[in-house]
């Protein structure tokens, strides 16, 4: 159940928009295990036709190993010897070891009618060949038993005693070769059963580029129309990768293996007569451990392409990967021998080194994306119309208008009521201000000594608010000549000492 909950965080993970409760994965999982059992099936049943040429390939690295090591115990004797000729004179001894010489004769004209094989030499040396053997294993003296022996040639003798040197000794058993290769069933339905392992082995060699697409779509669900093209190549990299590892077992390492134990226990005295099942269990999930383990690159990449692993993760973290590599290869490994640990951990290393790089490439890939796409934004950006055309017109910007008018600055303005100045900076300020108010040219109207000054009525209506400086609203009452210069000269100082009230009052609120 916990590996369930995580599998289908992971597939949320991956397709964050449609998150889906946990019964609907459920059903997701239940169509995909429906799917891969039907392809399975029917895989199956089209190499169950072909069990017995299946047959003979799971037996062919068996009968490698068994010619290699029967071949290099042939020796380079002064009759010319082979492998096949050297079964043929076991068998024939075998067949006519109550036959007169005559019979031997006829015999030997009926297999060896040229005579090239010289069969006869050889089916004698066979009998004399297993006498010293036996006398060797007996008391050791199998060597001296051929140097003294009366009654034969010179050429036979040194064909004994090459076939006596030490590393060589070939199998002197008549079926050796029957016992080890075509093996034994001990079981009445044993047979059977083999045939639908087989059948199951290579349904599930030639169905796994469907198998792995079914787990892709369970693992990464909601694929766009152009992401699914691009698993058909990637599946076809996985299928290659599989395909590669199981050939890579089956012609290379599968043999050396069976040729390590097979002559491991002739070492020890054991004979070599192993069972069918044994076998075929043995071979069918040694080379299937090697195709797993070849899909390395597409389980890591996978992760890559999910964010859980990276480029940065995969470097820093190299020796604990090869660590783990090495323990995982001597789990799944069918054998404790340290030289089939290798021979699965090496590659595995490599390709954990392709994928280093292939993470790589991938964040390159990515970054250069991210430019390309920023690139755009930026020209975007840039063909875009300014802010201020937008705001031109609008309402905000008339305060910073009219304060301009004033000659100020906007920093100016803060700068003005941040650091207030004295009452003379003050009065300087609104002088120079409403320097038209206080200040006129000559040109303006002609003064008499009185200190009056004649406007025009137009002149008289100002073009400012004077605030409360001037009391424009008060009806002014009718008097002569005199009386207004009077109370032009009081308005004036009403003025001034209202303006002083005004700003002993602000001094005040300071």
């Amino acid at each position: 159940m916990f590996l369930l909950k995580k599998l289908f965080q992971l597939r949320d993970h991956t397709h964050q928009d449609e998150e889906k409760p946990f019964l609907e994965h459920l059903e997701d999982l239940r169509v995909v295990i429906t799917r891969v059992v039907l392809t399975l099936v029917i895989a199956m049943a089209v190499c169950f036709v072909f069990r017995n040429e299946l047959m003979e390939i799971i037996r062919r690295p068996v009968e490698q190993v068994w010619q290699i090591s029967q071949n290099d115990k042939i020796p380079d004797g002064p009759v010319k010897l082979d492998l096949s000729t050297w079964e043929m004179a076991k068998k024939a001894e075998r067949d006519t070891s109550a036959f007169t010489p005559e019979q031997r004769d006829h015999y030997y004209r009926l297999l060896d009618p040229s005579g090239d094989k010289n069969l006869k030499f050889h089916t004698e040396s066979v009998v004399y060949y297993r006498a010293a053997i036996d006398m060797e294993n007996t008391n050791g003296k199998g060597i001296e038993f051929l140097e003294g022996l009366p009654n034969i040639s010179d050429d036979l003798r040194k064909q004994l005693m090459a076939l006596m040197e030490e590393g060589k000794r070939p199998d002197a058993a008549v079926d050796a070769r029957g016992k080890l290769v075509l093996m034994q069933a001990l079981n009445p339905t044993e047979g059977f059963m083999l045939s639908i392992k087989l059948s199951l082995f290579a349904g599930i060699v030639i169905s796994f580029p469907l198998l792995l697409l079914f787990i892709l779509q369970f693992i990464l669900p909601g694929l766009k129309s152009n992401e699914k093209r691009a698993m058909w190549p990637a599946m076809l990299i996985g299928f290659g990768l599989f395909i590669g590892g199981v050939l890579f077992s089956y012609f290379f390492v599968l043999p050396k293996v069976l040729d390590f134990f097979y002559n491991y226990s002739q070492e020890m005295g054991v004979t070599n007569e192993w069972r069918i099942g044994y076998y075929i269990s043995f071979a069918t999930q040694f080379t299937l451990i090697f195709g797993l383990g070849f899909e390395l690159p597409v389980v890591v990449m996978t992760m890559v392409k999910l964010g859980i692993l990276n480029y940065e993760i995969m470097k820093n973290t190299r020796s604990y990967a090869i660590l783990a590599i090495v323990v995982i290869a001597a789990i799944i490994t069918p054998t404790p021998d340290a030289f089939t640990l290798l021979l699965l951990a090496g590659p595995m290393v490599i390709l954990y080194e392709i994928c280093i790089w292939l993470a790589f490439f991938h964040r390159r890939k990515e970054r250069e994306q991210e430019l390309a796409e920023q690139e755009e934004l930026r020209k975007k950006l840039l063909a875009a119309p300014p802010l201020t055309a937008a705001y031109g017109e609008d309402d905000d910007y008339d305060s910073y208008d009219e304060h301009d008018d004033h000659g100020h600055s906007p920093d100016e303005h803060f700068d003005h009521h941040d650091d207030e100045p004295d009452m003379d900076e003050q009065m300087e300020i609104y002088r120079r201000d409403h320097e038209d108010f206080f200040d006129h040219d000559e040109d303006e109207g002609e003064e008499s000594d009185d200190g009056t000054y004649d406007f025009d009525e137009s002149e008289l209506e100002p073009d400012y608010d004077p605030g409360p400086y001037l009391e424009t609203d008060k009806p002014k009452p009718e008097s002569s000549d005199a009386e207004d210069s009077a109370s032009s000269d009081d308005d004036e100082d009403d003025d001034d000492d209202d303006y002083r009230k005004h700003d002993g009052s602000n001094e005040e609120e300071r």
